[in-house]
């Protein structure tokens, strides 16, 4: 099999409407700057799965898939939208990974929120399902997870989890200890959740977010 035929890349993604998306950024940089920003995360994070060429990329849409942006993400990247279950980020995540384990061995699935991803770590991610892992991580720095890979999946590898906590990886590592399943970890990688975080962004994502506010945002 090629990497098409092999494995599926699944984005998660939210509308962005202002207002609605990285809420906690915008008492620095305003609703309509930190959408711009989301828009921009979004589209990196498109560029960055097609550039690893390890399979099919497919955005997941939330609330639905009626958003123009996406419509344009689709046109722009020639990628497939899907829209995401109902239920938790815990449900979300396995619903959309278990529908592509149904017609492929492996299945990536990663967020928006992490400006420091290459397409190295997705063809890492990869390397760890084919070596074997069940399971495999790419963990944030504030404790959660930007990517999960997997060659099955379960509801318990997501059952008890506080989402947005410090404790979403190792409670996860619990649930994967009580399932005696097989995982690998990929070193940790920082996201933009907080407003503190803007500060490592690279000074032209800020700026081109919000042109007028470029030096607020710094």
């Amino acid at each position: 099999m090629n990497g098409a035929e092999r494995c599926r890349v699944l984005v998660f993604a939210k509308a962005p409407v202002p207002g609605a998306v990285k809420t906690r950024l915008i008492p620095r940089l305003g609703a309509d700057a930190t959408t711009r920003l989301y828009k921009t995360l979004v589209r990196r994070t498109l560029k960055v799965a097609l550039e690893a060429e390890v399979g099919a990329v497919e955005l997941c849409c939330a609330p639905d898939a009626a958003h123009l942006f996406f419509a344009e993400c689709a046109k722009e990247f020639a990628i497939g939208l899907n829209l995401q279950a109902a239920g938790n980020l815990g449900d979300r995540m396995e619903h959309a990974l278990r529908q592509a384990l149904r017609t492929l061995p492996e299945a990536l699935l990663i967020g928006t929120d992490c400006p420091a991803f290459t397409a190295a770590h997705l063809r890492a991610a990869v390397g760890a399902l084919e070596g074997g892992s069940d399971l495999v991580f790419v963990p944030a720095e504030d404790g959660g997870y930007m990517l999960i890979g997997a060659r099955r999946i379960d509801a318990g590898v997501f059952a008890e989890i506080d989402w947005g906590s410090a404790s979403v990886m190792e409670q996860t590592r619990q649930n994967l200890r009580k399932l005696d399943w097989t995982w690998t970890e990929l070193p940790a990688l920082w996201d933009l959740d907080r407003p503190e975080d803007l500060d490592r962004l690279p000074q032209g994502m800020v700026s081109r977010a919000s042109p007028t506010d470029a030096t607020k945002a710094r």
